[in-house]
């Protein structure tokens, strides 16, 4: 059963989807109605102060998934500070009041380390998922990285993981972007 905190990688076979080739994808609920998460490696050409001219701070913004990608969702380290957070495992939150958080990002007391902004989040029906899965579109691990996984850079999070894995992995993870320019 998937449960929030696990993520999802994208194996190689998934190449030619744009939103979730060499992905990692958080898990962060786990409904009857589905799974939702965020892509935590596609980072978007602008910054959160560039859609939200509120917060002063500059942050990344991220390609959180395919659905409802005109709105903005956040994972974060600071469940203690942003009420009506929602838990995903011991260490990360998702979600609060988003007011608190921008109060707190232009504060100085929420940084690059504490919090990830995305548009649009990733979600399937237990039964898509359980056959992407099967497909072998997916592998899942344990976040091995806690709430490390906000200040982790995008870059290479993908190879990282497949290198973490071991095995046939360690091999995908030294193949081109494009494995056609092999």
């Amino acid at each position: 059963m998937m449960k929030s905190g696990k993520l999802l990688i994208a194996e190689p076979s998934v190449f030619g989807d744009q939103n979730f080739h060499r992905s990692i994808v958080i898990m962060v609920e786990n409904k009857e109605s589905g799974f939702l998460g965020f892509i935590l490696n596609k980072p978007l050409a602008f910054e959160i102060n560039d859609v939200l001219p509120e917060i002063k701070l500059s942050f990344p913004l991220y390609n959180g998934g395919p659905v409802e990608q005109d709105n903005l969702f956040f994972i974060h380290n600071a469940g203690h500070l942003i009420p009506k957070s929602t838990k995903i495992d011991d260490k990360l939150f998702w979600g609060g009041e988003f007011d608190k958080v921008v109060a707190l990002v232009n504060d100085g007391m929420l940084s690059h380390n504490d919090i990830r902004f995305f548009l649009g989040y990733s979600g399937w029906s237990d039964e898509q998922l359980k056959q992407e899965i099967s497909a072998k579109s997916w592998v899942v691990v344990e976040n091995s990285l806690d709430s490390k996984i906000l200040s982790h850079q995008p870059e290479g999070l993908w190879k990282d993981q497949m290198i973490a894995l071991g095995g046939q992995y360690i091999i995908w993870s030294n193949t081109p972007e494009n494995p056609y320019h092999n």
